[in-house]
């Protein structure tokens, strides 16, 4: 699937401001599944920018606007064409059930982080939902279906900073939160974890649009390490095994890892009017594509067969 996106960040400011200072995350990854075809920066006022790879993978972008002004605006506009990625189960012998012995290996995705905290109560019901699960791969699913089980959305329920035991207790959030509640399952019981942030090809319900163009939101989900095979994304919140129609930007330990913008300006804050937007549009319409759950337990072609 070929993917256009345009992203777009727009400060308005009721008096000029000095200086802005700025870290933007918005440039799609290259990995298994997901090439990227073309990046384009776009600012207003123009200054220079400059790129750099984050201690987590993440294409960074900085820049500065060091002259008087009253408007600040960031377009990146970017192509990726994306496949659906390996399944686990087609290939399952590749799954090692020791893989988590060495305690060094991904330190920084097994341990507490800002965002990913868990108490012994959290711990316990991480326990309970995977006992019956034999191997990591059973384990991922377990804990992203009881999430999705767990967790109601809710727009504007929490915030960025809302602590994961709190949502662990409201049992409600958005995406960010089903993300950070998945991951401090798994690291609760000794399995890596990490988040994800990106967008995804959808509506607001999760479907396929029907259209060729639609805005969307900056999405969240995680990645599972699976000793022998690597890492598998799963979309907790829409309860979907990640496929082409996510695209990811970078990952971390959390959402404070990989925010899409950080920036400072010196000015009156009570001023400022931010508008924020993401449009995706399709290149190559046809057929919908048609992503596999995780409770199925199978890969495609299993399922495909099973239907015959």
């Amino acid at each position: 699937m070929r993917l256009s996106i345009r992203y777009l960040t727009k400060y308005t400011y009721g008096v000029e401001v000095g200086e802005s200072q700025n870290a933007l995350r918005a440039c799609p990854a290259n990995d298994g599944s997901q090439r990227l075809l073309d990046y384009r920066l776009t600012i207003d006022p123009p200054t220079d920018v400059v790129s750099y790879t984050d201690y987590w993978g993440t294409r960074v972008d900085i820049f500065g606007i060091n002259e008087r002004h009253t408007r600040l605006s960031i377009f990146a506009d970017s192509d990726v064409e994306t496949t659906l990625p390996a399944h686990p189960l087609d290939d399952p012998d590749l799954i090692t059930e020791d893989g988590y012995s060495d305690l060094t290996k991904d330190y920084e995705y097994r341990t507490r982080s800002p965002h990913v905290q868990w108490s012994p109560e959290l711990r316990d019901w991480a326990r309970e939902i995977t006992a019956d699960a034999s191997g990591p791969y059973e384990i991922a699913v377990a804990v992203h279906e009881a999430v999705g089980s767990r967790m109601s959305y809710v727009p504007d329920a929490t915030e960025v900073g809302t602590p994961v035991l709190e949502i662990f207790e409201t049992n409600q959030g958005v995406c960010q939160d089903y993300a950070h509640l998945s991951i401090a399952a798994c690291r609760s019981i000794g399995i890596p974890a990490r988040y994800v942030s990106g967008y995804f090809y959808a509506t607001p319900t999760g479907e396929q649009p029907t259209g060729d163009k639609i805005e969307v939101e900056t999405h969240a989900w995680i990645e599972v390490a699976l000793p022998g095979f690597g890492w598998w994304a799963l979309d907790p919140t829409n309860q979907l095994i990640a496929g082409e129609r996510h695209v990811k930007i970078g990952h971390g330990r959390d959402y404070e890892d990989v925010t899409p913008l950080r920036g400072v300006f010196h000015g009156d804050p009570e001023s400022t009017d931010l508008h924020v937007g993401v449009v995706m549009s399709r290149k190559d319409l046809g057929n919908p594509v048609v992503e596999p759950r995780p409770s199925a337990l199978m890969t495609q072609q299993q399922q495909q067969q099973q239907q015959q």
